[in-house]
């Protein structure tokens, strides 16, 4: 059966998969080893759609399938590198019930509107299985049992029935996990940051710091995506640090998992820095506590509060929220 998509709204569904991960539990296809990706199979083979990637495409299989795993066959390859778990992925999309064959959701395929997923245990196990592995500049076919989709419970507001598969065929346009772009340097007297070979950060605290009464901020390197502004909701990599003692408190880096949220979601030394910034960018952040979790007191005995906080932020992506 051939099927030229409709474009639907994506917000919904968007929030959706990002907090599901399926009712399967992690497994082996949850690594970017290329031995353990997810392999093409007779029902991701069964589904045709068009290459021309980046445009909306022409989908067709006949239906219904009835995958046991999730399946992975690549439209056309890019020359990107594979997808690791862990990553920031930009995608356009289009979704099917493999059951029924019905649409379920698509991007517009225009720039600057595509959606943006953490591929991190939280994604939709089938959704994130066809991601990784994938090389970015890639059209992929995805075809995910019930297990890594949306299990015994459906997803009525969709036309997701229980046991229903799902079918993905995703253009993936971006795969990032550190920042990106020219190296600058840092102004007299901040903190240094060396970076590994995985872009963790070792940050070293100068003699004699001297904490700063508002918070001062230095982009690391300069990225060339969009500026940040305070409605969007960003996906970064961070450390933080207690300025005082230079001991981590906080950080993703140990988990290989970004966060997302809202830009505007942070302590106030947080935001202001991070509200501007261009995506791909890294940027350290001094923040006092009067811009952060305040002065400590019986009222206030969060165990940040009093310390002089160091940021050091990756900025991966960030997405228009109205």
């Amino acid at each position: 059966m051939r099927r030229i998509l409709p474009v639907l709204t994506v917000a919904a569904l968007a929030v959706t998969l990002a907090g599901c991960a399926g009712t399967a539990e992690p497994d082996a296809t949850s690594t970017a080893n290329a031995d353990e990706c997810a392999v093409s199979g007779s029902s991701s083979e069964a589904v045709t759609a068009s290459s021309d990637f980046g445009t909306l495409p022409t989908v067709s299989f006949d239906a219904p399938l009835e995958p046991e795993v999730t399946e992975r066959t690549l439209v056309t390859q890019g020359d990107g590198d594979p997808a690791p778990h862990g990553a920031v992925a930009t995608i356009d999309y289009s979704f099917y019930n493999g059951r029924s064959g019905e649409v379920i959701e698509s991007t517009d395929y225009t720039d600057g509107q595509q959606a943006v997923f953490v591929l991190g245990d939280q994604l939709l196990a089938g959704l994130r299985k066809t991601i990784e592995c994938t090389p970015v500049g890639s059209r992929v076919i995805g075809v995910a049992p019930a297990a890594d989709a949306f299990g015994d419970e459906g997803l009525s507001d969709y036309g997701i029935e229980a046991g229903d598969p799902l079918v993905f065929v995703v253009d993936l346009l971006a795969a990032e996990t550190r920042a990106w772009g020219e190296p600058q340097d840092a102004p007299d007297g901040f903190p240094t940051v060396e970076l590994d070979d995985d872009g963790r950060p070792t940050v070293t605290m100068p003699d004699g710091f001297e904490t700063p009464k508002t918070s001062e901020s230095a982009v690391l390197i300069q990225g060339d995506g969009r500026a940040v502004e305070e409605t969007d909701q960003v996906y970064i990599q961070y450390q933080g640090l207690d300025a005082a003692t230079g001991e981590i408190f906080d950080e993703t880096w140990d988990d290989g998992n970004p966060y997302s949220g809202s830009a505007s979601g942070f302590i106030t030394g947080f935001t202001d820095a991070l509200v501007g910034q261009k995506v791909g960018s890294q940027f350290i952040v001094v923040i006092p506590p009067a811009e952060g979790y305040g002065e400590a007191s019986d009222d206030n005995t969060n165990e940040l509060a009093g310390k002089t906080l160091v940021f050091v932020v990756d900025l991966l992506g960030a997405v228009p929220t109205v």
